[in-house]
């Protein structure tokens, strides 16, 4: 007898996972595996994402949290929640690229703005999205986050965040009220 898929659990991310998350978030936007999906940032940027020892500063951090996602036994989306103030940052999103297009990132989104009032009781989420992610932030949008106009340039020449094809990335924050 099959057993039924099992729904997404939610849970913080341990230094054992690290491996795992980095596969996943490099399959969510770089290489020709995260053409898969619609997040790809493959045209725009190659080379890494992020890496272990991104994610693992992530996980150590006492003001941050990596909530982690896992379905049938694996991880299969994760996010970045990191307290600063008066609001929590909202980052290292991804969903696995066979996944995405049936509502899961919505409801990572959902948990993480949860989980965000709950844990800090903070009442604004803020993120920070390549300006030129058009049908990204417009996906945003539609969960409540408004663009703000406000820029802040993309670290040409780290290649620790990728290797720009294009020479007029920015990031723009995009905020939303938590209520």
């Amino acid at each position: 007898m099959e057993t039924a898929p099992t729904g997404p659990t939610f849970r913080d991310a341990t230094d054992a996972d690290v491996e795992a998350l980095v596969a996943l978030i490099e399959s969510a936007y770089r290489g020709d595996a995260s053409r898969a999906g619609w997040t790809t940032e493959a045209d725009i940027l190659q080379g890494q994402r992020t890496d272990q020892e991104g994610v693992l500063k992530v996980i150590k951090s006492p003001d941050s949290r990596l909530l982690t996602v896992e379905q049938d036994g694996r991880i299969v989306a994760c996010c970045q929640l990191e307290h600063r103030g008066d609001h929590v940052y909202f980052g290292m999103f991804a969903v696995s690229p066979a996944l995405q297009g049936a509502g899961l990132g919505r409801t990572v989104m959902a948990e993480a703005e949860r989980r965000a009032r709950e844990i800090w009781g903070v009442t604004e989420m803020h993120m920070t999205v390549i300006s030129v992610r058009d049908d990204l932030i417009a996906w945003y949008e539609r969960r409540g986050y408004r663009r703000t106009g406000r820029m802040t340039p993309f670290p040409y020449g780290d290649e620790r965040f990728g290797i720009p094809q294009r020479a007029d990335l920015q990031f723009e924050l995009l905020v939303k009220r938590l209520v």
